[in-house]
């Protein structure tokens, strides 16, 4: 037996430290926040995806009485940029949340589903995207999304690899 040890690195930074593109981004989704469609948790979310031709798809988590017909933020957004662009990669991805009307003072994480759509759309155009987590107090910035999600399944796992 022997131990494996993965560590996943975590920029962490204030919003006034991030380049000029990846504020826009993040204000895009806290914009989102409102919009949501969310009267069963309360918990709003807004997400915004940069592709590489500069294009920006926003969008918020829209709930469902019947939970899992719901969808989060960020594959409403993925979703939204790969049918509108399916051939252009996607270079960056915020998100952000609030509850009771108030920013969460740190930052929102993707739910597990919502790591596996972004892997899939990382690994369909063989490029990085950068994940933005926004909380009041710091951002998170991650290099890609294999940092969210380090024991993946990927396509090469249907292969036996």
């Amino acid at each position: 037996m022997y131990q494996r040890i993965i560590e996943t690195k975590v920029d962490v930074t204030s919003y006034d430290e991030l380049q000029e593109e990846y504020k826009k981004l993040i204000d895009e989704a806290k914009s989102q926040v409102s919009n949501a469609y969310a009267p069963y948790s309360g918990f709003h979310v807004g997400a915004a995806v940069l592709l590489e031709n500069n294009e920006i798809f926003a969008a918020n988590n829209q709930e469902n009485s019947a939970y899992p017909s719901g969808l989060c933020a960020e594959r409403v957004a993925m979703f939204f940029a790969n049918a509108q662009y399916p051939d252009v990669p996607v270079k960056a991805l915020a998100i952000a949340a609030h509850t009771r009307g108030k920013f969460l003072s740190e930052p929102v994480t993707p739910c597990g589903s919502c790591r596996q759509v972004l892997l899939e759309t990382e690994t369909r155009f063989d490029k990085s995207i950068t994940i933005l987590l926004y909380g009041e107090n710091h951002v998170y910035k991650l290099d890609n999304v294999k940092q969210l999600l380090p024991l993946c399944f990927e396509k090469n796992s249907l292969d036996g690899e």
